[in-house]
């Protein structure tokens, strides 16, 4: 149950991904080849006003086939034929649908569960947060010059930032005092702490459940962008990023361990990892890096300010590059998961 959980919310994700793409190409008049749900062979095919509406054999994601790799058309229709920024909303459209499908689902979450304000329940004696003056019932506004809205980006921001002082911002009574702490590494969980604990969450009501749901998105796009930062700097390695089979791995663990607590629980469960992929995928598609949104994206901005096209081959080559690249990682990805799994 848990696998076919993975596939179905994946799957979903992605088509939503791809909706994006396809509801800005109509707005903007642009032929849709075929918009299909759903991968490999189909199934069922209907043609409608010029469009072939597919359903396929397997159940990961979809596509939207507008034409924007074709080098010349016949049709005044063709996507390369639109006008630079109506191209520019097109492949915008996939990440930024990615980002509205994890705020809807955040803020049923939040409406379902509450949201964790930043606000200190516990203060361990010992640590940093006790000696610098921190108390249960202090509000955390601001952590390492950056505003805090939920306290999860509290300890967030710790595993982020390891070895680092911490600039610590807290209310209490009306009143904002700056201390700065130096975390204490903590062997057993294996990340830098200051001795903060959570005072639970709050019940949602549907304003709020609104406001936090933007703060909840907001937490998993930093989450990502630091991430990935940390990749880069190598500060952590390739095989510790998880692809396709890592992540029904990680769904079904979360099915297994939530599924006796009743449906309820599984729900939460699933929308919140729902919103971590999805946010995932809307940051991971505005890499400007060749073959994703990112990547062509890069390409009609330069066209934007030089008023004129790159020549269609270059950016094909340039495109096919990254493919060949990114297959590269997935091979990579895949066999760090296979391995982390199954042995």
């Amino acid at each position: 149950m848990g696998i076919l959980l993975a596939i179905i919310l994946f799957g979903f994700i992605v088509f939503f991904h791809e909706l994006g793409h396809f509801l800005l190409a109509k707005k903007n008049g642009i032929d849709v080849d075929e918009f299909a749900v759903g991968m490999g062979p189909a199934l069922f095919q209907k043609k409608y006003r010029g469009t072939v509406y597919s359903i396929r054999i397997l159940p990961i994601g979809g596509f939207c086939a507008m034409g924007e790799d074709e080098e010349a058309s016949d049709s005044p229709n063709n996507f390369n034929k639109k006008s630079v920024w109506a191209r520019i909303s097109v492949i915008a459209a996939g990440p930024i649908f990615n980002f509205i499908l994890a705020w809807v689902f955040s803020v049923i979450l939040i409406f379902m569960t509450g949201y964790d304000e930043p606000v200190v329940g516990a203060v361990e004696e010992g640590y940093p947060a006790y000696e610098a003056g921190l108390r249960p019932g202090d509000r955390i506004t601001e952590m390492g010059g950056k505003n805090i809205h939920i306290f999860r980006e509290i300890s967030a921001y710790l595993q982020f930032h390891p070895g680092e002082n911490v600039s610590l911002t807290y209310e209490r009574d009306g009143k904002e005092t700056s201390v700065t702490l130096t975390p204490e590494y903590d062997e057993e969980l294996g990340y830098a702490r200051v001795g903060l604990g959570s005072a639970g969450y709050t019940r949602a009501d549907l304003l709020s459940a609104f406001s936090y749901g933007t703060y909840e998105v907001k937490y998993w796009i930093q989450v990502t962008i630091d991430s990935l930062r940390m990749l880069v700097t190598g500060q952590i390695g390739v095989d510790q990023l998880s692809g396709p089979v890592g992540i029904v791995d990680v769904v079904d663990d979360a099915y297994q361990q939530s599924r006796s607590y009743g449906v309820l629980v599984v729900t939460a469960q699933m929308l919140n990892l729902a919103i971590l992929l999805s946010a995932n995928l809307g940051v991971m598609n505005l890499l400007p890096l060749p073959a994703l949104d990112g990547g062509r994206l890069v390409f009609l901005f330069v066209e934007a300010v030089r008023k004129k096209r790159v020549p269609p081959e270059k950016e094909g080559y340039v495109h096919f590059a990254g493919i060949v690249l990114l297959m590269i990682l997935m091979v990579v990805v895949m066999y760090n998961d296979i391995q982390r799994v199954f042995f």
